[in-house]
Parts: structure tokens; sequence; C-alpha cells
């Protein structure tokens, strides 16, 4: 229908007073909606069991402490002080079940006094969470990506050295490695480091302690898969996987001792290349890595100019164009244009990690203790984990996996979530005694609340 022009206009006199009083009002009506799947979903049990009588005492009580850094990272929060700003927030509180949150000194004392014992209670807590996620899907195939990422600190952060930090050169850093599963969005394992470690080497324990947390928390038949860089091109790192029958795709460098150079150059002279795509081609060897007898997947592909990445260049044939020369060790049985777009498929790791230090304030040092930072790091996961699986169970649709191993629901990211949902003001009412959501008339959000309110208690 249309509407007069003069119904659409009014008058504005005057300004408006202001009145600061009682009024329960909330900035984040959504998080209702994350409490009550929390507690339906089990967490809060598991988190309480977890918890346990080890945590440092406090009088609000540890569930609650890190329910309520969990609803401040939920909300957008970056610092431990940005919770002076949710103080007399009604759905905050409930969140975190109680009646007023802590200061933010206390939630920064209580951080201080934690040990490395407390962490490993956090990490098992997510080991539980993500094992019993994957079960329920009954996947028989699980894409685990493996990388590292830098974390810069201060000058006097604990467990913190100068090394490989290309933002910030000749800073302290950690060096955090985490495991993705590709096609549910979980980060299944995390483990911080100190930032002076080599990603590869420092890696083989952490590769251990995930196929053991799969096979012991998923089942023993669920068939994995890994995708890696160039820094886990090692021996050690290969006999772990060898030895746990795991399928596995690695970045292969361009080692002297490889010749990958010499393979290379013959297949240009010889024109032995299969296109992949319109820009890309393979061509396909077995070398002798460390002894044994691997399959080696070569790829070039097209580029427009030549760049400071394809110094290879000279080493072959200037006059056939400008390319980019890559190469991938793997045992899996797929023919090389599959293998180019599986191993592609690791690039979503990288927006994880990107929506990790942009959404769940992954990156940020909240403390100088090395086991308060790392615990904040496991909240920081576990948060995002949580936003992943509540909408898996509600408003996520399904969509079909590809090559790239994608994930099987077109999840939200933690900015738009925070927008439709988690981000909506609202009224705390008691008309009849009954606690009620005053939501507005918007109908968008009515029917978008009702819609996950009904997924949840279904």
């Amino acid at each position: 229908m249309r509407y007069r022009r003069a119904d659409l206009k009014r008058r504005v006199n005057g300004k408006l007073d202001y009145r600061f009083g009682r009024q329960e009002v909330t900035s984040h009506a959504g998080l209702e909606l994350l409490r009550e799947y929390l507690r339906r979903s089990g967490f809060i049990d598991l988190l309480r069991g977890a918890v346990g009588s080890s945590f440092p005492t406090t009088d609000f009580g540890a569930v609650a402490m890190l329910l309520s850094l969990l609803g401040l990272i939920l909300v957008g929060g970056r610092r431990v002080r940005h919770l002076q700003n949710e103080q007399g927030d009604p759905i905050m509180a409930r969140f975190a079940g109680l009646s007023r949150l802590p200061a933010p000194r206390t939630v920064s004392y209580w951080l201080q006094c934690l040990r490395k014992d407390h962490v490993e209670r956090l990490s098992k807590v997510n080991e539980d969470l993500v094992g019993a996620l994957l079960r329920r899907t009954g996947r028989r195939r699980l894409t685990l990506d493996v990388d590292g990422s830098v974390i810069s600190t201060g000058s006097k952060v604990e467990g913190a050295f100068r090394g490989y930090n290309r933002q910030r050169r000749g800073a302290r850093s950690y060096y955090p490695i985490t495991a993705y599963e590709a096609q549910e969005g979980q980060i299944v394992r995390l483990s911080n480091r100190p930032g002076n470690i080599n990603d590869g080497a420092a890696s083989v324990t952490f590769l251990k302690d995930l196929i053991r947390q799969v096979r012991d928390t998923v089942g023993r038949r669920r068939q994995l898969e890994l995708r890696m860089d160039g820094a886990f091109f090692r021996r050690d790192v290969l006999r772990v996987l060898d030895d746990s029958g795991a399928d596995y795709a690695i970045k292969a460098p361009f080692y002297p001792w490889l010749n990958l150079r010499s393979v290379a150059a013959e297949a240009n002279a010889g024109a032995h290349w299969q296109r992949v795509d319109g820009r890309t081609w393979a061509h396909e060897s077995r070398l002798q890595v460390w002894g044994q007898d691997r399959r080696v997947v070569l790829y070039r592909r097209h580029v427009a100019h030549e760049t400071g990445r394809n110094f290879q260049l000279d080493l072959f044939h200037p006059d056939d164009g400008h390319y980019e020369y890559s190469a991938i060790l793997t045992n899996k049985r797929l023919t090389p244009r599959n293998l180019w777009h599986f191993y592609n498929g690791r690039g979503s790791h990288e927006k994880v990690y990107g929506e990790l230090k942009t959404g769940f304030a992954f990156d940020c040092v909240p403390s100088l203790s090395e086991p308060a930072n790392a615990a904040w790091q496991m909240l920081s996961v576990l948060a995002f984990n949580l936003s992943r699986a509540f909408q898996a169970q509600t408003l996520a649709p399904v969509r079909k996996t590809n090559r790239k191993r994608r994930t099987s629901r077109r999840f939200e990211s933690i900015h738009t979530m925070r927008f439709k949902l988690l981000g909506r003001a609202a009224v705390l009412l008691r008309p009849a005694g009954k606690t009620t959501l005053h939501l507005g008339a918007s109908p968008a959000v009515a029917a978008r609340f009702l819609a996950i309110t009904n997924a949840i208690r279904a």
C-alpha cells in the first residue's frame, strides 16, 4: 500500500531529556538465545565438570568468570577492561549466571592466577565439544587443516620471544598452532607456542596429540586427511602421518636435493603438462624423498606479468610467458586437477584466522602471564566453535561440499551475527511476574528470534 505524504512526516520540536535509572535495558538481546542453546546442549554442565574445584577460588565462581569472558568475547569485547561497559546489562549477567558482573580488575587478577593445568582443562572442554559435534554428523572422512599464526606481544610478556613476525619485525610474539576441521567449520585443537620456534619442527607433538584426540573423541573408523604448507615438509612429520594411516597433502619446497627444478624443466621441454584450469597445468612425478618413493605433483600457473614470486623463471624457458611453480607431496589417489582444488581449500583456514583475530579478540594479550594468555586464546576458540555450532543447529542453511572441502553449511561471520542477533537492543520486563524480553515491533527481528527459539526447543 502507498502512504500519504502527510502520514510520513511530522514536526520535531525541542530537545529530548535524558533519564538514567534502574530500568533493565540490554544491548545484547540475542545473547539470551545463545544462553538457552548452551544450557540445552549441555555445554554448561560440560564446563562445570571440567572446572570442578581446581580453578582459583573467587566469590563469583570459576564457571561464572569463564562465562563472563565468553560473553564479552561474543559481543565484541577485545580487552578485559571492556567488561566495565557491560556493567548493568541484565542479559550479560544472565548469560554468566550472576546478578552483577565482576569488575575488570577482579577478572584480570583471577586470570593471572591461572596455571598450565587450568588451560589443559579448558582444552579438554573444547575436545569434548567438537568431538560430540563431529560424532553427531556421522561423517566418515575428516579434513584437517593445520597451520600456525603470529600474535605480537609486549616486551615483558611471559613466554613470548622474537622470531618470525612479518607485520612487526623484531617484536616479541606468540606462534599458536591450530587444527581446523574444514567441513564442519570447527577448530579441533589449539596450542600456544613461543614466537621463536620452527612451525614444522614444533608440530610433531601437536600432530600426535591431534590424531590421538580425534581417534578418541570421534572414533577410530574415521579417515583423516590433513593439508599443510611447506613448513611441515619434514621427515619426522611424514613419519608421524605414515604411522597414523592418514591421508595428507603437503606443499613441497623447491629444495635443491629434491630436483624439482629439473623435473619442471624436463616437463617444459617435452610439454608434459595436464590442464587443470584456464591458467594452471600439472605434471605428475615419482621422487625419492628421504629414501622413500613418493608421489609429487608439480603445478605451473600462468600470471599476467612477472612478479617477485616467480624467481624460478630464468631456470626454465623465459620465452613461454611468466609462470609461478609449486609442488604438492601427497599419498592421496586424487587426479592432479582434484588435488589442486583439494589443497587450495585450505585457504578457508586463513579466513578463520582472520575472523578469530578481528571478531573474537584472538590476537589480544590480556596479561603478562603466559597461562592467562593461553586461556584467553582458548576462550576465543570456544566462542568461535560455539557460534558455529549454534548456527548449525538453528538457521545455517545446508549446502553441498565440493572438491575444496568447504563447510557443509553457509555460516555467517560473527560480525553479521552481532548485527542481526547479538547486538539487538531490548527491555527486560516482568508483566504479571513473568520475565519477558521486549524486542520492539520489527517483523524481521521477530521472525528471526522466533525461528531460532523454535529450532533450539525442537
